[in-house]
């Protein structure tokens, strides 16, 4: 049975990429009516992962550490990718899931200036090196994304109590050195990373990312 196809989306909390991922399981559904896509998201999507983002996510853990933060996002990688996206790829499933290590080498080996070496190491070491086929970077205007991730979360902790704004009460130094950190992973792997940035509407961004996984799907074919 041939592997089956990783994609992962990435991006700024607030560049759109829940919807554009749900919009993509659609499409893909569409295309291969037989089986649907395999969701899932980091940190989660697993019983221990959930317990890490809560942890990791939460506003009251202000005190952790940035390497105990890449350990905890780590540690949840290291068992999804055994729980989940490991098995689905070698039944020749489709995964399509809400940030990878890209995230991590951002977050904290840009924003929390830990550099990019630690964290690829980690990835070699407790991952595997496994690797996305196909990555699709989203990223919008660096102030629109953090003005609506800020909205989003209001919005969960009034709705529904959840409180998952530990990141946003960074200052903007730190989304500064995400963004470029971001921008340094698409220069260098290009073959991998689909830069989608500028103030898109949502049709066109699901556009891009359409046609991106299409030609991804074609090459894996042949």
């Amino acid at each position: 049975m041939p592997r089956g196809l990783f994609i992962t989306l990435e991006g700024l909390d607030g560049s759109g990429k829940t919807t554009q991922i749900r919009r993509l399981a659609a499409w893909l559904k569409k295309r291969f009516p037989a089986e649907d896509p395999v969701l899932t998201r980091q940190p989660g999507g697993t019983e221990t992962g959930d317990r890490i983002r809560t942890l990791v996510l939460d506003s009251r853990s202000s005190h952790l550490a940035p390497m105990t933060e890449m350990a905890l996002m780590f540690a949840d990688r290291a068992q999804a990718i055994v729980e989940v996206i490991q098995p689905a790829l070698d039944q020749g499933r489709i995964v399509v899931c809400d940030r990878f290590t890209d995230s991590t080498e951002a977050y904290q080996g840009g924003g929390r200036q830990l550099g990019s070496e630690p964290v690829l190491e980690l990835h070699r070491l407790l991952c595997g090196n496994l690797q996305p086929d196909l990555t699709l970077l989203l990223l919008p205007a660096l102030e629109l994304s953090l003005e609506r991730a800020r909205r989003r979360n209001q919005r969960a902790a009034e709705q529904e109590g959840a409180d998952e704004a530990r990141f946003e009460q960074e200052q903007g130094d730190f989304y500064r050195r995400v963004w470029e950190m971001y921008r340094e992973i698409a220069a260098r792997e290009p073959e991998r990373v689909v830069l989608i940035e500028g103030d898109l509407t949502l049709d066109e961004v699901h556009e891009k990312i359409a046609e991106a996984v299409a030609l991804r799907l074609l090459s894996a074919a042949n």
